[in-house]
């Protein structure tokens, strides 16, 4: 974990000395008081203790700290070395020798200040654009080319000492230009936001280029004044490389999307590149400093070309990931409208009627059952399995498509009709059955233009033309397995069949009232109808004992709800309807079982079912109980209204009761038939 100087305290003192120390320094080159003990003291004492400590502060941070320990070291070396090199210097000079020795440290600075610089930049290099490197090359290019102009032509032409000295002088300052071409590629690489550490570094090599370039200048013409503020710089810069060693290392990582610096850092590197060029038409430039500016502006111009192909690319991925279904690679929602539109301008255009084209719309049944049995990922191979095979089927005759879900769409070329082979081969290629499920699909046709003259239109005739399909395969499914249960339940308790008529033909009448769908109505039907069904599994002896059930005894009856549970619930079809079932014996106050379940909790199907079920039970003759007049189970029912029964459910069946009464004359259909009407209504 980044580590930073413990202590605030500590910190703050660090900072005041150093702050004292290069204000004693600039002080200093600024009065220019002059003296042995002062020499000693500040030029000497202060100067080469803000350049050690700057080499010491990173070379703790790398014994303390494993993170990018290799480049502090280099970088502390490299500062360790220039306190060497300056403590030579000040010997050298005062004995008035050459300091070759101290030009030797200086040199050796470079390449370790490189090495530690280049390895910092090499963190993250993989999540690094590299279009953000470019970025940096074009401002070292630049940079250099200001540099020869505005200062190496000057050194050289005011020269009066030795060439191999002019050389040497200007050595430090090309140096330099590679280390600040390494810390704006930093800059760049980091999308020009760069955190504490690139910061204080790029400031520190800004002040060491400024210094380096000034002496090289002012030696080369003769007037460099030791004490001047140019010597100031040089520890104050080493200094703030010092402090960004201790900088939390907190880069932010450039990806490839197309900000803001994306495009303005290379423009404006361009534009001076530009204004350079422009005053050299009027001014005498150095042709380094042109043919440097020159290149810059030639990397732009390639980095902008592929900046442009690569927005393109990215638009093209982009669109291409907006047109397709991330699951099964279809062409999706999206596509598939922008595909209608076209299909259905084109027929429409078509004046002789020729072109015909046919949508298909499929939605799969018994998939959600898959899905919650076999879990999601098993789903989803399933999903891309069928979207597969459908994609092949249509190959030559139009395009599948995935519209979400478990909806697929294909777009024909052609007039179709449901009993075509191409349709067929379609309802196939999304069939899958195995142990434990089976799996197919209903749809809509619609052809175009003949049926739909829009997109839309098209869509939605489609979509409503497959779910009464798919209705219709439900409530033939539903129907068959309620009528081979009733049988059986009529063949084990013949008596039961009237009562199960009656509650079935009053459930209607009260779920039509409440608003329940079509859909819904014949759910509560069946539900009502076999709501008893699991009493085939109690025994004779316990299901017609004349006297009353023990605890045992009643124990065992209460099971008959989970048993028809059970037995609905191996059908498909009829798993709302054993839902229903289950609850049929709740009571409004939790009172009631299996499952002791409160007021709304309960299915409103089976409070509904409850309801009428107590009333008709109340107003036949029982073989142990005599009949109970309607009025009579009517005030019943309001009385056990909020405890045992849903107090809506109770006003809206007392509701249906009265408007009976007023048409006594009127014929009662069956359940069944009722619930049919309402489905077909629908």
């Amino acid at each position: 974990m980044q580590q930073i100087i413990s202590g605030a305290p500590l910190r703050r003192m660090l900072a005041a000395l150093t702050t004292i120390g290069i204000g004693l320094l600039l002080a200093y080159a600024l009065i220019d008081v002059g003296g042995r003990v002062s020499d000693a003291l500040i030029d000497d004492g202060i100067y080469l203790a803000l350049e050690l400590g700057g080499a010491i502060a990173c070379l703790v941070r790398a014994v303390l700290v494993r993170d990018r320990r290799p480049a502090w070291i280099c970088i502390g070396l490299a500062i360790l070395v220039y306190a060497l090199g300056d403590a030579v210097w000040g010997i050298a000079t005062g004995r008035g020798a050459t300091p070759w020795g101290a030009d030797a440290a200086y040199l050796l600075f470079y390449p370790l200040c490189l090495a530690g610089l280049a390895l910092l930049l090499a963190d993250g290099r993989d999540r690094v654009a590299t279009r953000l490197w470019i970025d940096g090359l074009i401002g070292g290019l630049v940079v250099g080319a200001y540099a020869v102009a505005f200062a190496y032509e000057p050194i050289v032409t005011a020269s009066t000492t030795s060439s191999t000295q002019t050389a040497l002088h200007l050595a430090y300052p090309l140096a330099d230009l590679v280390l600040v071409g390494i810390v704006l590629t930093a800059f760049a690489s980091q999308a020009w936001r760069p955190g504490g550490v690139w910061v204080l570094l790029g400031l520190g090599m800004t002040i060491f280029t400024v210094a380096d370039t000034l002496f090289a200048y002012q030696t080369s013409a003769g007037i460099f004044d030791d004490d001047s503020i140019v010597s100031a710089l040089w520890p104050t810069a080493l200094v703030l490389w010092g402090w960004a060693a201790w900088q939390p290392w907190r880069p932010r990582r450039a990806d490839s999307s197309f900000g803001f610096q994306a495009f303005v850092m290379p423009s404006v590197f361009a534009g001076f590149a530009v204004a350079l060029l422009c005053y050299g038409q009027f001014a005498d430039v150095a042709t380094a400093a042109v043919l440097l500016a020159t290149g810059a502006l030639v990397v732009a111009t390639l980095r902008a070309g592929w900046t442009f192909m690569e927005y393109t690319r990215l638009l093209r991925t982009t669109r291409a990931e907006a047109m397709t279904d991330g699951l099964t690679g279809l062409p999706n929602r999206r596509r598939l409208m922008h595909d209608l539109e076209r299909a259905v301008a084109l027929c429409l255009a078509d004046a002789r009627g020729r072109h015909r084209q046919t949508l298909a719309f499929f939605d799969l049944d018994g998939f959600k059952g898959y899905n919650d049995g076999f879990g999601h990922a098993a789903g989803d191979m399933l999903l891309d399995r069928l979207a597969g095979r459908l994609a092949e089927v249509v190959v030559g005759h139009g395009r599948a498509y995935r519209l979400g879900g478990d909806e697929f769409c294909i777009l024909l070329d052609e007039a179709a009709r449901p009993d075509d082979a191409i349709v067929q081969a379609a309802v196939d290629a999304l069939r899958e059955q195995g142990e434990g499920f089976r799996v197919g699909a209903s749809y809509g046709l619609v052809e175009i233009p003949a049926e739909a003259e829009s997109a839309t239109h098209a869509l939605q005739l489609a979509d409503q033309r497959m779910y009464a399909a798919k209705d219709d395969s439900r409530q033939s499914s539903r129907r068959q397995t309620s009528d081979v249960l009733l049988q059986v339940l009529r063949e084990r308790e013949p008596e039961l069949r009237d009562h199960l008529e009656g509650v079935a033909a009053l459930v209607v009448g009260v779920a039509r009232r409440m608003g329940l769908s079509a859909e819904q109505v014949d759910e509560v039907a069946r539900a009502a109808e076999l709501h008893d069904i699991g009493k085939i599994a109690i025994p004779d002896a316990i299901l017609h004992k004349p006297g009353p059930l023990d605890a045992d005894e009643w124990r065992l009856m209460r099971e008959h709800t989970v048993v028809g549970d059970r037995i609905l619930g191996a059908a498909p079809a009829m798993r709302p309807v054993a839902a229903i079932v289950r609850s049929s014996h709740e009571r409004y106050d939790g009172g009631g079982y299996p499952d002791g379940l409160v007021g709304e909790r309960i299915p409103l199907g089976a409070r509904i079912v409850a309801v009428c079920d107590a009333f008709d039970a109340m107003t036949s003759e029982r073989p142990y109980k005599g009949r109970v007049l309607r009025a009579d189970a009517l005030a019943e029912l309001r009385r056990c209204a909020g405890s045992q029964f849903d107090p809506v459910v109770v006003e809206a069946f007392c509701a249906v009761a009265a408007e009976a009464e007023r048409a006594p004359d009127a014929q009662t259909p069956s359940a069944a038939e009722q619930a049919a009407d309402g489905v077909s209504s629908s």
